[in-house]
């Protein structure tokens, strides 16, 4: 495993969940999406609605962040938070890396979501929320991918939180100078 390569790899991951937490945030301020002009160089480029941008950012940092869970070593199992049992041969995880006390074990359930400052339940459906969206909403064509404003607050969740988690379970255990790149608080 070429370890740069791999923190090179989860450095995009990490900016993409970024992106799905701004898209979010600036997607929210409006019901019906407001008209939008991009330009370059003073050139029109894309002439549209926000959704043309905020649209592929959500479904981008989606599948993003659900790959920063698998990484940590989550997983979801019979529609209940689990940890991954094994990997396949070529899959990467937390547990590949090292420091000076061995392997960085993986997260299991409670501990991800007690890094949560509110309730676990919430937590947990936060990170459910993701792996639904990803193998239901993005991958197979289906009615109604984030509909419920509930579903909006479950994914910022998610997108605050699994960033908070790999912070605090891969960057500083190796001592790694990484930031969570949000720029707002978070309440993991």
């Amino acid at each position: 495993m070429d370890e740069q390569r791999t923190r090179t790899v989860l450095d995009h991951r990490m900016h993409a969940v970024a992106a799905l937490a701004w898209a979010l945030r600036v997607r929210s301020k409006w019901k019906k999406a407001p008209a939008i002009a991009v330009h370059f160089d003073g050139k029109l480029m894309l002439e549209g609605n926000l959704n043309a941008i905020t649209n592929p950012m959500l479904e981008v940092g989606l599948v993003h962040c659900r790959a920063l869970l698998e990484f940590l070593g989550l997983c979801e199992e019979k529609g209940s938070l689990s940890q991954i049992k094994k990997r396949r041969l070529t899959d990467v995880g937390v547990e590949h890396f090292r420091n000076t006390g061995g392997p960085l074990p993986m997260l299991s359930p409670q501990i991800a979501v007690s890094r949560y400052c509110g309730d676990a339940d919430m937590a947990e459906r936060a990170l459910l929320r993701v792996f639904r969206l990803t193998n239901k909403g993005l991958a197979h064509c289906t009615n109604g991918m984030i509909d419920d404003p509930a579903d909006c607050q479950l994914i910022e969740i998610a997108s605050l939180g699994v960033p908070a988690l790999m912070v605090s379970y891969f960057y500083t255990p190796l001592g790694l100078p990484r930031q969570c790149p949000h720029k707002r608080g978070s309440s993991y």
